[in-house]
């Protein structure tokens, strides 16, 4: 084909999934960059598209001074949702940050609309991309993670399941879903910037605090009407200095679970992703788990008919 035909057809391609007009599968590039309205500002978010029709959508969320791209390489969720034909959007926070209803984010302080904001991108590119209700997902890490779990919180009928990585709830944030969430966590118990036991959390913007991570596991486990107690095994020891312990709740509502992975001697870090500052600073990263893939395989086991 001659270079300038090719140029036209991706020119098109790209304006058709970024234009608010169907997409049209076959002449689609593999990654996008787009731009959505909301709340009078442009936000703008990365997409990474899988080879075939996305059987799902994951929403990739930052950390607080981070961005889409950031996560993106972090992550490296892009492997994965091509092996799981997911469909992966890295969205851009204001300021870098996210208004997790703790209240100290630039995010916050300027009342972005956040959930509002990242629902209404979500519906958008559901649409799109003829992603069937119930397959719209949500992970995030720090700041990022926060918002997952305010999104599950806040928008239930949207989200149908989150993965929240070493971050909770800010003290006396509500939390009451209209339906039940499935509910992935993993958090270390060294983390030093967002205390396993919850409590203060010096990050971008200021002071705030945060539940710990197992009053946000009952939180989940109460919401989800899950009962008994969660079964619990240890992960393979792989000599990194971390141990991981799996906490798995089945026994849900709606069919719905909620897993917790506790990172003995973690850090605030991605399972199984880069390690992106010196240990020193935000603590080891544990390679007895991939993060990324044991999400999207919980995504997908987890989708609403």
């Amino acid at each position: 084909m001659p270079y300038r035909r090719w140029l036209s057809l991706a020119v098109l391609a790209a304006c058709l999934a970024g234009c608010g007009m169907r997409h049209v599968s076959a002449a689609a590039p593999r990654d996008l960059s787009g731009t959505f309205r909301s709340g009078s500002m442009n936000r703008t978010y990365t997409m990474h598209l899988p080879h075939g029709d996305p059987v799902g959508l994951v929403l990739s969320l930052h950390g607080g001074g981070g961005t889409g791209n950031g996560q993106r390489g972090l992550t490296d969720f892009d492997a994965v949702a091509d092996a799981h034909n997911l469909l992966v959007v890295y969205p851009d926070g204001y300021d870098k940050s996210w208004a997790d209803g703790r209240g100290a984010s630039p995010a916050d302080r300027h009342h972005i609309d956040d959930v509002g904001f990242l629902a209404a991108l979500a519906a958008k590119l559901q649409n799109d991309y003829n992603i069937a209700p119930g397959h719209v997902f949500v992970t995030g890490m720090s700041n990022g993670g926060f918002m997952s779990n305010r999104l599950g919180c806040d928008r239930a009928d949207v989200f149908s399941a989150i993965a929240p990585v070493a971050g909770t709830l800010g003290v006396g944030v509500a939390c009451k879903p209209s339906r039940p969430v499935s509910v992935w966590e993993a958090h270390g118990t060294a983390d030093p910037l967002v205390p396993y036991k919850g409590g203060a959390v010096r990050g971008r913007g200021g002071l705030s605090h945060s539940i710990s991570a197992t009053a946000m596991v009952d939180i989940w486990r109460s919401a989800d009407g899950c009962h008994g107690n969660p079964t619990s095994q240890v992960l393979s020891n792989v000599g990194d200095g971390t141990v991981v312990h799996r906490f798995d709740s089945t026994d849900c509502a709606a069919s719905t679970e909620v897993v917790f992975y506790q990172v003995d001697n973690g850090g605030h870090t991605w399972p199984g992703g880069k390690q992106y500052l010196p240990k020193a600073i935000i603590g080891p990263t544990t390679r007895a788990l991939d993060g990324s893939e044991a999400i999207a395989q919980f995504f997908l086991a987890h989708a609403r008919d």
